[in-house]
């Protein structure tokens, strides 16, 4: 029987672990765990539950990765947890720094598979947001999108998401010597159909017991799944909610984003409505990246106007587009662009007018996909 590795490099600073994959297979990663499963595993084996709020606060607040660390647990009870369990961490493969400022940071999981996400600082502004990811790959095959044209291999784990904000926060304060300050879930992959460990690592990004961010910082973006818009707001979430729109008509949406074909814009739009209703404080933004000759018109302006209307408080970020290899859409020219949000503007719905940022290193919206440079 041949015995395979997952390779990661040990390094005393970031005590990163060698892992077989019969390890991998037999152990289970003690992130998984909730408090209550933590606090049932040390009960079962004589330990008083105090343990379990311990461990947690290791793992989640402190965000180590090997079990030595834990240095007021006794050496034996770290002993029984090294035989026990894995914790599975990402490790940085690649880092990039944009002449903008713009970070992008590819990381290798244990299974080997790569992901990236981002740092994008706002100049003049006390503002760095993290884009993460959520999938490895993705299964939309949005015709625009470099990660639409990779395969979907799995969904993260909820640790794995939020070692991304983890880690990509480190390089801020180094960089930047700031926290980040907003995160969004618009990096590769749908978030709506890694629901369970998105959730899972939204409420360890919020609560007390991890990085205690507000749930107003942090928006989820999705290519529209009408189902999964209303699950979110069913379980009371109160992160915001981006809709990845691109097309304001089912025909060009259709002919863009396959997605568009099972859940049409008047489904989203009652979803959406739904969201609204059922979490009032969350904000809705349609993103709205700006095509020349596709969907930048004055008409087009006319058709998201008319939805900007049935959904309330919906806002539009529009977004210049970012060239993809192989995909043959243009950036709309700056007067169309400028034009369109001024029509929308007049008629009282807030855009934004966003620039690319991290163009120069395969940062930019719609980039990721883990091509070296």
């Amino acid at each position: 029987m041949f015995l395979y590795f997952i390779i990661f490099t040990y390094n005393r600073k970031d005590s990163y672990l060698c892992f077989s994959m019969n390890e991998i297979m037999t152990k289970k990663d003690i992130r998984e765990f909730s408090r209550e499963d933590l606090i049932k595993y040390f009960a079962g084996i004589g330990e008083p539950k105090f343990r379990a709020a311990q461990v947690y606060e290791w793992l989640w607040k402190k965000c180590v990765y090997s079990f030595p660390q834990m240095t007021n647990l006794s050496k034996k009870l770290r002993d029984v947890l090294q035989t026990s369990f894995v914790i599975l961490p990402i490790k940085e493969d690649l880092s990039q720094l944009s002449a903008d400022g713009t970070l992008k940071s590819r990381y290798r999981l244990h299974d080997g598979h790569l992901i990236e996400a981002v740092l994008i600082p706002v100049p003049g502004q006390e503002r760095f947001t993290v884009c993460i990811s959520s999938q490895v790959g993705c299964s939309l095959s949005c015709k625009f999108c470099a990660t639409g044209q990779m395969d979907r291999i799995r969904n993260l784990t909820a640790a794995e998401i939020y070692d991304q904000v983890v880690m990509v926060n480190r390089k801020c304060q180094e960089i930047y010597n700031h926290n980040i300050t907003n995160i969004v879930y618009m990096g590769m992959g749908e978030p709506l159909l890694a629901y369970k460990p998105v959730m899972k690592s939204v409420e360890m990004l919020t609560s007390e017991d991890g990085l205690n961010m507000s749930a107003r910082r942090i928006t989820i973006s999705t290519a529209g799944i009408a189902k999964m818009i209303k699950k979110l707001a069913d379980d009371s979430t109160r992160v915001n909610l981006a809709l990845s729109l691109h097309a304001a008509d089912d025909e060009k949406r259709n002919s863009i984003m396959a997605i568009n074909e099972s859940n049409n814009l008047d489904t989203l739009t009652e979803a959406l409505c739904y969201f609204y209703k059922n979490t009032k404080d969350s904000k809705i933004t349609f993103e709205y990246i700006a095509f020349d000759g596709f969907n930048d018109s004055i008409e087009d302006a006319k058709n998201l106007l008319k939805l900007c209307r049935k959904v309330p408080t919906a806002k539009v970020n529009i977004i210049e587009y970012n060239p993809v290899s192989g995909v043959d859409f243009v950036k709309s020219e700056k007067d169309k662009i400028e034009g369109f949000a001024s029509f929308l503007s007049k008629n009282d719905v807030s855009v934004t007018l966003r620039r690319s940022r991290g163009k120069d290193i395969d940062a930019a919206c719609g980039q990721l996909a883990n091509k070296d440079q």
